[in-house]
């Protein structure tokens, strides 16, 4: 009985610091600018295309770095590619405090882009999967993805208490001086948090035995075998329609700021606790797609994104309603059953390489040729949109962003119908 416990204490060991690090090594490239875009944009002196091409070169070291990252995770013990990437993403945020240029930004995401993947992406997934075990995939992915929007709701709420010190009393009279310290002040905090979860997860996460790792031989045999499954493909594009409505959630802080009208600091705090939505919604798919399998629950949750993205292209908050606040508080409902949507997709996308039947030997394999192509949205989404936003500043270029955005959503409804076509073929 003792020996039992101790087993179930150490899998549960496993899955929270997988969770830890899955989230937090995303910390310094997006939580901060995600929770915090207007302030960052103007200390940095950037505008939203500027951004959205720094992201664009994030995207494309992420792309190169994940296809041999996922041949590596089978090689490898994640315990090392983990401890590792972690360790030197914090690196990077000494100096990201020192408020880089834009070249400096550039370097610095370009960079960030093959710490936070190559040795980590495909190895948190193989290490979620093997978790799971047969019958709990759906739970295993939603409880990761759940965990992780509870780690990011928690340190972006701590991180805006931090920005919040920086500030005056009165938030509408921000000098350059105070934003700047408010900034720097949660960049230190973010790089302090990503180097204590490197050294848990080196002394934390097991080491996985030489036989539970493939040869070189057997990986390309892997690689093969995935790249000639239909449903792998169908997953990416899958992947790619899903994580643009997640990037989508990036410009909500904007969009209270711009045409809601709220402050820097009401915006940053609304948004940080819509994040505690992503754990009820992750975990709630997670069990439902071991009930109903995951791309029934991704269908349903495609069509619910669509339908917010609809209302919000055609509505003006500020005179659609009989006042302005019904308009808004609208909205903002709307605004929180879209991320529900978005969050509940990212729980289960990557228990489909389950139910696609893929061998546990060559999952690193499957999410590296997966992932090249489904998150390349990390390359073109923050450009293309940060272009939009600056063509028509305000309303109507939020009503272009959200048009954009549906249009993802009729794409994810098609393919996830295609993978279950080409399953039921197989």
């Amino acid at each position: 009985m003792k020996s039992n416990k101790n087993t179930s204490i150490a899998s549960w060991q496993i899955i929270l610091i997988l969770i830890l690090a899955g989230e937090i090594i995303f910390g310094l490239p997006f939580h901060t600018l995600r929770f915090f875009r207007a302030s960052f944009l103007e200390v940095f002196s950037l505008t939203n295309a500027q951004l959205g091409d720094t992201f664009a070169i994030y995207g494309v070291m992420a792309m190169l770095a994940y296809f041999p990252g996922g041949a590596l995770a089978d090689r490898v013990s994640p315990r090392k590619l983990m401890s590792l990437s972690l360790f030197a993403t914090g690196l990077g945020g000494i100096y990201y405090a020192t408020i880089p240029s834009y070249l400096g930004m550039r370097l610095l995401f370009g960079y960030w882009g093959i710490t936070t993947i190559l040795l980590f992406w495909a190895a948190m997934i193989k290490a979620t999967r093997e978790w799971g075990g047969q019958d709990n995939q759906g739970r295993a992915f939603g409880i990761l993805d759940g965990g992780r929007g509870l780690v990011a709701a928690i340190t972006s709420t701590i991180a805006v208490i931090i920005f919040s010190y920086s500030l005056p009393a009165n938030s509408l009279d921000i000098t350059p001086n105070e934003r700047l310290a408010g900034v720097q002040s949660v960049i230190y905090f973010y790089t302090a948090v990503t180097f204590i979860i490197s050294l848990l997860a080196w002394y934390l996460i097991p080491s996985v035995k030489d036989g539970h790792l493939t040869s070189s031989t057997q990986s390309l045999k892997g690689i093969l075998s995935v790249v000639k499954q239909k449903t792998t493909w169908c997953q990416a594009f899958i992947i790619i329609c899903a994580y643009c409505g997640y990037k989508g959630i990036d410009n909500y802080s904007l969009y209270a700021v711009t045409v809601m009208k709220m402050t820097e600091l009401e915006a940053s705090q609304i948004t940080s606790l819509a994040a505690y939505i992503r754990p009820i919604a992750a975990i709630s798919a997670g069990f439902l797609a071991d009930r109903f399998i995951a791309s029934r629950i991704i269908i349903i949750g495609f069509i619910i994104t669509f339908i917010c993205y609809g209302l919000m292209f055609v509505i003006d908050p500020a005179t659609a309603f009989s006042s302005a606040s019904v308009g808004y508080l609208i909205i903002f409902i709307n605004l929180i059953i879209s991320m529900f949507a978005v969050f509940a997709i990212r729980g289960v996308y990557f228990s489909l390489i389950a139910e696609s039947k893929t061998s546990n030997k060559f999952t690193g394999t499957a999410v590296g040729v997966i992932s090249v192509l489904g998150f390349t949205p990390d390359i073109f989404f923050a450009s293309i949109s940060g272009r939009i936003l600056d063509a028509n500043v305000g309303l109507v270029g939020f009503q272009n962003y959200f048009l954009f955005l549906s249009v993802f959503s009729i794409v994810g409804i098609l393919t996830t119908a295609l993978f279950v076509k080409f399953q039921k073929i197989k």
